[in-house]
């Protein structure tokens, strides 16, 4: 671990064999785990224990996985811990509306247990560049302020995801350039990351609304993508 304080992991999954595969796997790469089985202890423990990141699993009795998460995202207390979900089906449904509910990265079942801590690598070191790079970015009457992970419109705060937050980011930084859905999905979530283009545009379509008049800025390049419009 490159940090002398070992992270916090929450694991939520209701399959005993599941949940002990994925903490014996964290433990030996030297993170530090709790568990739940169910997604009214998965709520306790995170207001509890604020863990430093959580994988869950969207098939849970009582409340739901989706449901774990919209919640967790939406409690300004916790919103910025990062979600990698768990989906025994592999739909796109549901994958779609994790993301829409915040959700930070998803994999599979069955899945790898080492893609599973690569995912998990990966989200706690974009979290942690992002809370100690402190970029802000102005952009026509839009500011956003990468360290305390803000976004204003004509000083009126916008609430991201964070998902929609690494996608602003990454389009105000490159303004005017055009970027397939892929490259968008790889930017924002690393390589090879096993995202419909459907989910990018549902991304899209709900960070324009957001961002309201501004949200035009976003432009749609028939056939390619999408670009932060240039501004002249």
């Amino acid at each position: 671990m490159h940090n002398k304080i070992p992270f916090n992991i929450l694991i939520v999954d209701d399959e005993i064999d599941i949940l002990e595969l994925v903490e014996f796997n964290l433990l030996k790469q030297g993170y530090r785990t709790l568990t739940a089985q169910n997604g009214e202890d998965a709520l306790r423990l995170t207001r509890q224990k604020k863990p430093d990141a959580i994988i869950l699993d969207l098939m849970l009795p009582g409340i739901s996985g989706l449901e774990v998460c919209r919640t967790l995202k939406s409690d300004s207390a916790t919103k910025d811990i990062p979600i990698i979900m768990l989906t025994a089906r592999g739909e796109e449904e549901d994958i779609v509306k994790g993301l829409e509910m915040g959700a930070d990265d998803y994999v599979t079942k069955p899945f790898s247990p080492k893609i599973l801590v690569a995912r998990l690598k990966s989200v706690l070191r974009r979290n942690d560049r992002q809370k100690s790079s402190g970029e802000i970015i102005e952009y026509q009457d839009i500011r956003l302020d990468s360290g305390r992970r803000k976004v204003f419109y004509k000083e009126k705060e916008i609430e991201l995801t964070y998902t929609e937050f690494e996608l602003l980011y990454f389009l105000m930084t490159h303004p005017g350039w055009v970027f397939t859905r892929n490259e968008i999905v790889d930017s924002v979530h690393g390589d090879n990351y096993p995202v419909t283009a459907r989910s990018v545009d549902v991304q899209i379509v709900g960070l324009r609304k957001k961002l309201g008049p501004a949200g035009k800025m976003i432009e749609t390049v028939r056939g390619v993508g999408y670009r932060m419009k240039e501004i002249d």
